[in-house]
């Protein structure tokens, strides 16, 4: 029998902090009854010697123990015969693959060399090592005793939990079953033990440090009891009440995951019933400019009168545009559209090999240049204000220096809003934990040998492992697992829609601004123009998230304050996503404002004012001081430039792998 532990915990030091994606929605469950302890069960008495009487029935087992009890056992046999038919099949498909991809990098990701250096120096200092496995074995010992204090019905203080937002144990047992609180506690207390270790040895050089550190945490991840059907109560619950049918459903879904992927496992987040244009991306607009790297979106005016200077979003081309045009709720252009302004918004294509080697110049010339000549001739407005998202932000920051630089299109661009932007990459976070030149020379590679582009499932795996439990192993346990079927969610649907990437602009931007932060050293050059941040006196407005793990926080004010013009820096909560698309009508996160701009990020913040809520309307005030008079508002087409479609166009249709 299990005994409720006491609530007082020590928090673990292996944190998981959450991510925009919510956790997948399951029914709720009700909680596991208890039963009496064997010593306080009813006893059956043994019929007196005579005639024969009728035995009274024998008690039920617990229902805590019922319900990790075999139902059926025939149905169960006959459900592991076609798990092990299933399994046999995905066996043999992986030896294929593996056959065929003779000659692939070994160690794409270069994960060896990081261990091999923190290893090397353990290896000089052995009393170090053996002072840490002894750490480990002490504090299972405690384990040891307190689990046994529980089993002879002490209360006992678990020795660690989970970390905040770590939502993997959320089931009442890993706490009220004894059996599964000793799993996850051994696993949490190894996992501590394994990050901190790596974490603490001396000699390493940061890089190799930081990599070693993040992979060892991806293998602490893989390896979570919650992963594997005997050690997850939840799972092992579901698949004796089920029979195993749970399994069974969950390989037929992990195989057709792999025939998704062509042969790599393409995981599901969420249904696969989005049409663009019907479920998100709804605003109305019309196409009004198209070249071979975007398309140009007029949207529609809600207002019978707009601000003189229109507003000009260029997204970042390694997503689709839409996230900022999800749902009508929750879309950065409908709402904008309604405060009064003329909203263009940049799509890119979706680059096939023809475009592998457009690097920044023809990003920038045939990118913003040639959106800032359309947006005049639909409007007759010859300056704009503009928005850059994420990678798009760095693209319109290495414009503004070269425009300083060389005089070309001088005075187009009013004001800039950078929405978790960097341009200083000393502190870009543990994406920087791609980027040494040997995971630069395999990427190179593979990207040669599609024909000089980088398929975007391989980006989304990238970006996944940043947050694996939330955006890879919850999917796993749900749809492998359990043998669910995902949750229908628009934000997921967007974040599967991968595009890919050309040859020379990505691995340009990764080395010179990830490797080398060229850009902030004033070292990057564009048509043998030098750019210089400092040089830029546009005036600037810096949106940064406080959980932003791909554009950390740090990161984008130390960006920031390179400017040589005026600067507004303000922090969003939540993180790279929900930190931007956070509509005022959905009442959730707040941000922070503090005029000044002092050195580091931390002082900010200690000077900085908490405000409830969306930032937008904050934002909002800021742009239209700067976007001139109230002027009567055009519709898509009333200028020189004609309506070739339709929102949300046609490039934003074309699917990649």
């Amino acid at each position: 029998m299990a005994t409720k532990s006491s609530p007082k915990r020590k928090a673990s030091t292996v944190k998981d902090p959450g991510t925009d994606a919510p956790p997948v929605k399951e029914p709720p469950s009700s909680p596991t009854p208890k039963s009496d302890p064997p010593s306080k069960q009813p006893k059956i008495e043994e019929p007196p010697k005579g005639p024969a009487k009728e035995a009274p029935p024998k008690e039920a087992p617990p229902k805590e123990a019922s319900a990790y009890a075999l139902n059926d056992p025939a149905a169960f046999g006959r459900n592991m015969a076609q798990v092990a038919a299933k399994s046999q099949k995905l066996l043999s498909d992986f030896v294929a693959r593996q056959a065929a991809a003779k000659g692939d990098p070994v160690d794409p990701l270069n994960i060896g060399s990081a261990f091999y250096a923190v290893f090397k120096q353990m290896a000089a200092n052995p009393a170090k090592a053996v002072e840490a496995q002894f750490g480990l074995w002490k504090d299972y010992m405690e384990l040891w005793q307190r689990s046994t204090q529980r089993a002879l019905g002490q209360t006992v203080e678990p020795m660690v939990l989970p970390a905040k937002g770590d939502r993997r144990f959320k089931d009442p047992d890993w706490e009220e079953n004894q059996v599964f609180d000793f799993i996850k506690q051994s696993y949490l207390l190894t996992t501590n033990w394994l990050t901190r270790t790596v974490g603490e040895v001396e000699g390493v050089d940061p890089k190799d440090q930081a990599r070693a550190n993040f992979y060892a945490k991806q293998f602490a991840d893989a390896l979570a009891p919650t992963n594997f059907v005997l050690t997850n109560p939840e799972v092992l619950r579901e698949t004796m009440k089920t029979n195993g049918d749970n399994l069974v459903r969950g390989l037929e879904h992990l195989l057709e995951d792999m025939d998704r992927g062509g042969g790599n496992l393409k995981i599901r987040q969420t249904t696969d019933n989005f049409v663009v244009g019907r479920d998100v991306a709804l605003t109305p607009g019309k196409v009004v400019f198209r070249n071979a790297l975007f398309e140009l979106l007029q949207y529609t005016p809600t207002t019978e009168t707009v601000h003189e200077t229109p507003l000009l979003i260029f997204p970042p081309w390694i997503n689709k545009f839409y996230i900022l045009d999800l749902q009508p709720k929750n879309s950065f252009v409908k709402w904008a559209t309604a405060q009064g302004y003329t909203v263009f918004v940049v799509s890119w294509v979706n680059p096939d090999p023809k475009l592998a080697q457009k690097g920044f110049e023809e990003y920038m010339r045939e990118g913003v240049f040639a959106a800032l000549d359309a947006v005049e001739k639909a409007t007759g407005q010859k300056q704009v204000n503009t928005i850059g998202y994420c990678i798009a932000g760095t693209l319109i920051a290495a414009t503004l220096a070269y425009i300083a630089a060389s005089g070309e299109y001088e005075d187009r661009i009013k004001s800039v809003t950078y929405f978790a932007a960097q341009v200083d990459f000393s502190e870009a976070g543990d994406l920087q934990i791609f980027v040494d030149d040997e995971q630069l020379g395999a990427m190179e590679k593979e990207m040669i040998k599609a024909g000089g582009v980088l398929e975007g499932s391989k980006m989304a795996m990238t970006f996944n492992m940043l947050r694996a439990n939330d955006l890879i192993w919850s999917f796993v346990v749900n749809n492998y697992l359990m043998g669910k079927e995902p949750v229908p969610f628009d934000l997921l649907y967007w974040n599967s829609d991968t595009t890919r990437m050309p040859l020379k602009l990505h691995l340009s931007y990764l080395r010179q601004c990830y490797r080398d932060n060229a850009l902030a050293q004033a070292q990057m050059q564009i048509a043998g123009k030098k750019l210089n941040i400092g040089k830029i006196k546009t005036p600037v407005y810096f949106q940064a998230a406080r959980e932003d793990h791909i554009a950390p926080a740090v990161s984008v004010y130390k960006g920031a304050k390179m400017f040589g013009g005026p600067v507004t820096f303000m922090l969003a909560g939540s993180g790279h996503i929900a930190g931007v698309v956070n509509a005022p009508s959905s009442g959730k996160y707040q941000h922070w404002i503090n005029d000044e701009l002092p050195e580091t990020l931390e002082e900010w913040m200690a000077g900085a004012v908490e405000h409830p809520g969306s930032w937008w309307p904050t934002w909002e005030k800021w742009l239209a001081a700067r976007s001139g008079e109230m002027i009567p508002a055009l519709n898509p087409g009333d200028g020189e430039l004609k309506v070739l479609g339709d929102a949300p166009g046609t490039y934003v249709l074309i699917k990649a792998g």
